[in-house]
């Protein structure tokens, strides 16, 4: 299972309606874009959930593949009348709550990769159509999906007529949402496990700077991280380091680097002095590899504080 995330402003009420997703191949002057082209991708099982105007408003399940078919009639874009495009067929299932994504941006900022973002730094969503949501990006929207409409409802309540379809349509998306939660986070799991299983080896089951061995203290540190990653990337054990829980979390949040030598680099933010509490000094080096160098490279580039 694959999720992402539909930027359908202009088009949900129409493209729910006629159960699809639908985009353009290219533009006017025959551009071809990543956010149309990411349709091909789809399959079926796979999770949409649909951005609307700062919110959140819907999940869907991809019935079919994509497959080229011209623009439907009920569709609105002006200027592109006889476009072919890219159509997925989608069962909708609507929240009663939106998940408005500016009053939660700071849960999932963290989460959103350096590439293809939905969502823009002052939490506005980005020009497109079809964007990736990775898995803990998706653990994370679903728990806040869920926790604004997953909710008990008073039996007093079932008196009435828009009580009980409350309840039916509740009775669908709590499953749905239990499903997604379940699926992605198993993913994750299994994911993980591989890559530690498979890095350990390649670091001599040690740290890579203090050689502390104890199974215990190690993790199996990511250099381009999970939500950053393709699928592949993130299960191979060359896109990381093993090091003791002291240097991993210095290296998650980038103030330690290695470059394409794997020569250390520090943080201006930790003082000098400070380094013997770290167990940091400047002319500490990790194995390079012709295999981990562009990761090693990448997450200097796009994680280190300099």
């Amino acid at each position: 299972m694959q999720s992402y995330i539909v930027m359908q402003g202009r088009t949900y009420h129409e493209e729910k309606e006629l159960g699809i997703l639908w985009s353009l191949q290219q533009d006017s002057a025959g551009n071809v874009q990543h956010f149309w082209e990411r349709m091909k991708e789809v399959n079926v099982g796979d999770r949409i959930f649909h951005y609307v105007k700062g919110d959140i408003v819907a999940i869907s399940i991809a019935k079919t593949g994509y497959r080229e078919e011209r623009k439907p009639t009920p569709i609105h874009l002006p200027g592109n009348e006889n476009d072919k495009g890219y159509l997925v067929e989608a069962d909708y299932y609507e929240f009663d709550k939106p998940l408005t994504i500016i009053d939660v941006f700071d849960e999932i900022l963290p989460l959103l990769p350096v590439k293809y973002s939905p969502f823009q730094e002052n939490a506005n969503g980005n020009q497109g159509y079809l964007y990736p949501c990775n898995d803990e990006l998706t653990i994370k929207l679903v728990e806040l999906i869920s926790d604004l409409n997953i909710y008990e409802i008073d039996e007093e309540q079932l008196e009435f007529v828009l009580g009980t379809v409350r309840k039916t349509e509740h009775d669908f998306l709590t499953p749905i949402l239990a499903e997604t939660e379940a699926e992605a986070k198993t993913k994750v799991r299994l994911g993980h496990q591989r890559f530690r299983n498979e890095l350990m080896p390649l670091w001599n089951d040690k740290c890579a700077l203090c050689d502390i061995e104890l199974l215990e203290l190690l993790q199996a540190s990511y250099a381009k991280p999970w939500k950053d990653s393709s699928n592949n990337e993130r299960i191979d054990p060359n896109n990381g380091i093993l090091l003791c829980r002291n240097h991993d979390a210095l290296y998650n949040n980038g103030l330690i680097a290695f470059d394409g030598q794997g020569k250390i680099h520090i943080s201006a933010s930790i003082p000098e002095e400070d380094y013997n509490k770290y167990g940091l000094h400047g002319k500490l080096r990790v194995s390079r590899t012709e295999e981990n160098k562009p990761y090693l490279k990448w997450h200097k580039k796009h994680i280190f504080k300099e």
